[in-house]
């Protein structure tokens, strides 16, 4: 049996909440003011808030919209808002469950309700990906039409996974990843908040920030951990019982990776994790990896370091390198854990595996020290900027030979400053695409002589 359906439902069809109930279904919110980590979806006047403040008589119903979000960011928590705060009728569906017949059904009864008596009814469909083309079909008269106002919740991108005709027909709106602050504030509220544990126990600040780290931004997740390592720690305490580090370990029966984000622990492992890739030892690297997503570090953290050791390590021995290192870091911000680990494991095997040259590293590094040291002749006349008035008086320009113009693509003229004429900062190694470039690199150099 369903755990709402001992308790039955109230007269909008919203299920209610029964005593026995997980935690993280007891503490969903029964105001506006109390979701967390989703204010931009809920400004007076924006669509998500249309539906949820009761209808306006005369007013304009609101758009169906598209909850598209990771899980446990609050997508079920709102379609519920949406009907017990504003009245509607609701209907819900699963689309794992859910077949043609449901929606026509649900349907049909909207349109009889609407035309009778002008009640509105909120349709959620949670899972909205799974459902098939067919199904999603079914429901575009519907939506179309207003007989429902549907709400339907996905956690893949709805460009991919729902039919371009239903998009047309609804407003998108992205649910973003909790921050630590929003789950702290939500552990709190479960802690204290009649709904939730009402006090009965406490939750210690070690095996909080544990917590915090091993729900990677999902508010369900850290709820439900909360509520059995509560169990785990009144079965062994009683009254008055303390939540510890120990008590969470077994309640999820994993141990807690010893690993303080702003203590020694953190250094040494990201410290070690650069290191291996740069020595070329994947499997240190991926294990050291896996060691800070157990530990539950910034995903865009990981990701900025491998960028910086692509281009530092790597360099123009394997330039395919930082492409993979950037795309990565772009795909972790848009996709977020948990399968954000699987492109930070691509990225670590191609920049650990790939030829390794700091050359580039070093040339700028040269660059710049001659730079600070004072070293900053004046720009020959040549090379000088030709196209403001007077520059042409001043001589700028004159001389200077288009490289295009040249066979090979390469002009012989003098571009460094006089002082520095000569100075050489980029020396390629002989490893990987770098191995090519030594030989093109002193042709060029040959012919700028």
């Amino acid at each position: 049996m369903d755990l709402f359906e001992a308790a039955g439902t109230d007269d909008v069809g919203v299920p209610r909440t029964r005593d026995g109930a997980p935690l993280a279904v007891r503490m969903r919110p029964s105001v506006p003011a109390e979701v967390l980590g989703q204010d931009h979806l809920l400004e007076p006047g924006s669509p998500l808030r249309r539906l949820i403040d009761p209808p306006v008589p005369g007013a304009l119903p609101p758009s169906s919209v598209i909850l598209w979000g990771p899980p446990g960011t609050g997508k079920t928590t709102l379609a519920y808002l949406v009907a017990h705060v504003s009245g509607r009728r609701f209907v819900e569906l699963s689309a794992v469950t859910a077949g043609v017949k449901d929606v026509r059904a649900v349907i049909e009864d909207a349109r009889r309700r609407l035309a009778g008596s002008g009640g509105e009814t909120v349709l959620f469909i949670d899972e909205v990906h799974r459902f098939s083309k067919t199904q999603q079909d079914a429901l575009l008269p519907a939506v179309e039409n207003r007989w429902v106002t549907l709400m339907a919740a996905t956690t893949e991108n709805p460009s991919f996974s729902v039919i371009s005709p239903l998009l047309s027909r609804s407003i998108m709106l992205t649910l973003r990843p909790l921050e630590t602050e929003d789950l702290d504030a939500l552990l709190t509220r479960a802690l204290t908040d009649e709904r939730g544990l009402a006090g009965a126990v406490t939750l210690d600040d070690e095996a909080r920030a544990y917590l915090l780290r091993l729900a990677g931004g999902d508010a369900r997740k850290s709820l439900t951990i909360l509520e059995a390592a509560a169990g785990t720690a009144q079965s062994a305490g009683g009254a008055d019982a303390v939540i510890g580090l120990e008590a969470v370990e077994r309640a999820i029966d994993v141990a807690a990776v010893r690993y303080d984000r702003d203590g020694d622990q953190h250094y040494d492992v990201i410290s070690a994790f650069i290191k291996s890739m740069r020595g070329s030892d994947v499997d240190a690297a991926l294990h050291y990896l896996a060691r800070m997503i157990q530990a539950g570090e910034d995903p865009r953290f990981i990701a900025r370091r491998i960028v910086i050791a692509a281009s530092e390590d790597v360099g123009m021995a394997d330039p395919a390198a930082l492409q993979t290192a950037m795309a990565a870091a772009q795909a972790v911000a848009m996709i977020g854990m948990p399968e954000a680990r699987i492109i930070l494991g691509q990225a670590v095997v191609h920049v650990a595996t790939a030829p390794k040259s700091n050359a580039s590293y070093n040339a700028i590094n040269a660059a710049l020290a001659d730079v600070q040291a004072g070293k900053v002749p004046l720009v020959p006349v040549h090379l000088r900027d030709a196209h403001y008035a007077g520059a042409k008086r001043l001589g700028h320009g004159q001389g200077y030979v288009y490289s295009h113009d040249e066979p090979h693509g390469v002009a012989r003229q003098q571009y460094l400053p006089d002082d520095l004429q000569g100075t050489q900062y980029y020396s390629p190694t002989d490893r990987g695409y770098e191995r090519g470039l030594t030989e093109r690199l002193a042709r060029i150099r040959a012919m700028l002589d």
